[in-house]
């Protein structure tokens, strides 16, 4: 090395030298009964010369040895630490059902990663399901997905036989996407017999065939009761993710984006999404039972000329929302909107909500957002105001990331 190492440049001659000791490494060897030592480090800076230069010394040798650094090897060790900072991304195969396909395919234009694949969903004579996966040898080691739709009991069962089939393909990781987690949405167990179809849901989906890569991940949105998250056993991954950050985004974009508050229509609405809405003025309602009825009021918070956006996990028949509506509107709030994340509107129930455009938010809402968990709900109410969809995809398609 001491042949081979270049003379000290004349620029350098009597110029403070700064050593870099962080990767100082000494060690001892014994050649021909004589122990020597010997050390390297990295020059940190010469005086007002780049710091491509290490230095080299072997006690019972000549002194130190200046060793200039190749560029190609500086530029090959940071290209090296650069790649080590990449995020592999991971490669993603995307099956779904009838119903969603439409998110299926927004859920593919988030990402390149991500791979759309059909399923063939026939039935017998008898009408039980004829279920075909096409190509199935060529997911093999792969990473799947499947996109569901729990929309009513009838499509339950067939969408199951896939989710239990396609683990036991040697795919890499399993992956079930269930936007809208459906059951328990109207239970209440009061009674001795009440039957919790919320626990046997979460208990059938918790014994879904384990892949190569272990348990099944799942990723659902606002489950509706927070006890639910709890029903899953050990053999699941829930990943529970919420669509707020959808509404928060969309709020920015108004022109009356600092003069917004936020209701509640009860006080579980308020435990479940008040700490991801804190930095809006807040308003709770309650339910006060009057004789036979049970009538809505604030119970704490200013509406007058505010524009209210009513913030509640999902929507049935909407008559505690409209409820809501009418007693915000009466305490002088300006506009009237609403957020929901699961629109589900049995029976065509959305017709009941009017839009408002302007000036009267006792009539109606100046807007209301859902997203695309319940892709039915999804075709009626597209382009009709006041509804507008806030989409998961992409909230999903990074979901499908972790």
């Amino acid at each position: 090395m001491a042949a081979t190492s270049p003379p000290v440049p004349s620029s350098f001659q009597n110029r403070k030298i700064l050593f870099n000791f962080n990767s100082f490494k000494p060690f001892s060897i014994l050649l021909n009964d004589k122990k020597y030592s010997r050390f390297r480090c990295q020059i940190k800076s010469f005086e007002n010369q780049p710091p491509n230069w290490s230095v080299d010394f072997l006690s019972g040798t000549e002194p130190f040895h200046l060793i200039q650094n190749s560029p190609s090897s500086m530029s090959m060790a940071v290209a090296s630490a650069s790649d080590s900072t990449v995020k592999t991304v991971k490669k993603v195969c995307l099956f779904y059902c009838a119903e969603t396909k439409a998110l299926a395919e927004r859920i593919a234009a988030e990402s390149d990663s991500i791979e759309l694949r059909s399923i063939h969903w026939r039935t017998f004579e008898d009408g039980f399901p004829n279920l075909f996966i096409p190509n199935a040898h060529g997911i093999r080691g792969q990473n799947v997905a499947f996109l569901a739709s729990f929309s009513s009991p009838s499509v339950i069962f067939e969408q199951l036989s896939v989710i239990y089939a396609l683990p036991k393909l040697f795919i890499s990781s399993f992956t079930l996407v269930l936007p809208f987690f459906p059951t328990g949405t109207s239970e209440r167990m009061e009674d001795e017999g009440d039957v919790a179809t919320a626990f046997t849901l979460a208990r059938i989906l918790s014994n879904i065939p384990t892949s190569r890569g272990g348990p099944t991940s799942l990723v659902t949105f606002d489950i509706h009761a927070l006890q639910e998250r709890f029903y899953f056993g050990d053999n699941i991954l829930p990943c529970f993710e919420s669509g707020i950050p959808l509404l928060k985004n969309r709020l920015q974009q108004l022109p009356d984006s600092d003069n917004i508050s936020i209701a509640f229509p009860d006080d579980g609405a308020w435990k479940r999404f008040h700490k991801q809405l804190q930095h809006f003025p807040t308003i709770v309602c309650n339910k006060v039972r009057m004789g036979d009825k049970r009538i809505v009021r604030i119970k704490e918070g200013e509406a007058a000329g505010q524009h209210v956006v009513i913030v509640d996990d999902l929507v049935q028949s909407g008559g505690t929302l409209i409820e809501c509506q009418r007693v915000l509107a009466a305490n002088g709030a300006a506009k009237i909107s609403a957020y929901v994340t699961h629109g589900i509107f049995p029976n065509r129930s959305w017709q009941r909500f009017q839009h408002d455009n302007g000036g009267h938010p006792e009539n109606g809402l100046t807007y209301f957002w859902i997203t695309d968990s319940c892709p039915q709900t999804v075709k009626e109410v597209k382009s009709k105001p006041p509804f507008e969809i806030l989409s998961l995809a992409g909230s999903i398609a990074a979901a499908l990331q972790i």
